[in-house]
């Protein structure tokens, strides 16, 4: 009877310290680093592209340059993540299998419980005791695996405050059904664009149908993703958040993952145009924020959670952070990943993409008039002005000469282009959008 009770009380304790993940106390590794003789002491969390999360003794949350650590520190980093990541990968599989043993064990334990109810009177009252015991660790084996298969609720997307944000810009629109809050707009935004771009294919903005079936579209239910996607190996087709404006952002790493800011593709406002002659921004439009104020969002991302301008909070990994609100937010940093280190949420992927140009579904598409061009090597954009509604003037310098694009549209879809050069001789181009 003795040897039952303790093999029971080691069920019991088993099944407490399994739902119990992590752990406390002292971190047990000594960092070292290459430009200093300094170490410290601190637990590895994880590896996202080059940066390297550790965490101290009082639990505080260290970030590093994986080139910072010695050669010694960066094998065992490697190690670390590459188990890290193999253990995702397996990971669906492994709760679903989970959740069936757990399910079993509850229904055991109770049946147990059941049985010792009706020798309650034909048994001796040491064997009720060890039936319940018995049930017990059970049932709390049960609970402890079905722990870990439980997501966390998030609230709705509160649509008066979406219609607010996105409503104080005049060229934008919304709607909403039962699944998505949608955001129409021409693709073209009231500041100013392009001027400071150095690095410039010879694209300009022109408007983009963002309406109707081709409008963007942010899930009024935002859920949190079991595993989160990375943007600095995923998304680099397409858009991943609507400004509040109603242009898109991109990822920050443009399709040959390259930082677009770095290498001088961005203008001052954080955006640029692509192939199809459309303006979207790479970079976290801060700016916005004089327009809708500092405690409000100045995106959403495709995942359904908010974008807001820099914080003193702590983020986490994503680049986010927990509300009491029940909800989830990101936030800019002033350098990159910038915003969206990962996709908190879920989100649904274009199967006929792959990774690292997968792009997000539902996602709006751009029409282009005018066939796409090639790097301008040595250009840089010094001015663009909107002397009249649908029509640009853009002027560039290359070897120190000014040239200058003034183009426009009508509402027939005739697109006229006028390229001006330094001596004053023109070449005129007209394009028609079916």
């Amino acid at each position: 009877m003795k040897n039952i009770f303790f093999i029971l009380l080691s069920l019991v304790f088993t099944s407490i310290t399994y739902a119990h993940e992590g752990g406390h106390g002292t971190p047990t590794k000594n960092w070292s680093f290459v430009n200093n003789n300094e170490t410290i002491k601190a637990d590895f969390i994880m590896k996202v592209g080059d940066m390297v999360y550790l965490s101290n003794e009082n639990n505080e949350v260290l970030t590093f340059n994986y080139s910072e650590f010695k050669e010694q520190d960066q094998n065992y980093i490697s190690e670390k993540a590459n188990f890290i990541n193999n253990l995702n990968f397996t990971k669906e599989s492994h709760r679903l299998k989970t959740f069936d043993y757990s399910i079993l064990l509850l229904l055991t334990g109770i049946l147990v419980f059941v049985f010792s109810l009706f020798s309650w009177k034909t048994k001796p009252k040491k064997y009720f005791v060890t039936y319940n015991l018995f049930s017990a660790s059970l049932i709390m084996m049960g609970c402890a695996n079905t722990k870990s298969s439980k997501v966390l609720k998030m609230a709705a997307n509160d649509i008066p405050f979406l219609e607010s944000v996105f409503g104080v810009f005049n060229k934008v629109n919304t709607r909403h059904d039962d699944q998505y809050f949608y955001v129409e707009s021409d693709g073209i935004p009231e500041h100013e664009m392009m001027t400071g771009i150095t690095n410039w294919q010879q694209q300009v903005p022109v408007d983009h149908d963002y309406s109707g079936n081709n409008a963007w579209a942010i899930p009024l239910q935002p859920e949190l993703a079991e595993n989160t996607l990375s943007t600095k190996e995923n998304f680099m087709k397409g858009a991943i958040a609507i400004a509040v404006n109603g242009i898109p952002i991109f990822n920050p790493l443009n399709n040959r993952g390259e930082d677009a800011n770095v290498i001088g593709e961005l203008d001052k406002w954080g955006g640029h145009c692509g192939r199809a002659d459309d303006y979207h921004y790479h970079l976290p439009p801060t700016h916005l924020q004089t327009k809708v104020g500092e405690d409000r969002p100045i995106a959403f991302a495709l995942d359904g959670f908010a974008v807001y301008g820099e914080t003193t909070e702590e983020l986490d990994e994503n680049l986010g952070r927990f509300t009491s609100d029940s909800t989830y937010q990101y936030h800019a940093v002033k350098k990159y990943p910038y915003l969206i280190a990962a996709m908190k949420g879920k989100v649904e992927l274009n199967p006929r993409t792959q990774a690292p140009e997968n792009e997000i579904m539902p996602q709006a598409k751009t029409r282009g008039v005018r066939p796409d061009l090639r790097p301008l090597r040595g250009a840089e954009i010094i001015d663009f002005e909107n002397p009249e509604p649908h029509q640009y003037s853009l002027s560039y310098t290359v070897n120190s000469q000014i040239h200058k694009i003034n183009y426009g549209w009508d509402t027939d879809g005739n697109y006229n282009f006028e390229f001006v050069n330094p001596d004053g001789t023109t070449e005129k181009s007209h394009y028609k959008r079916n």
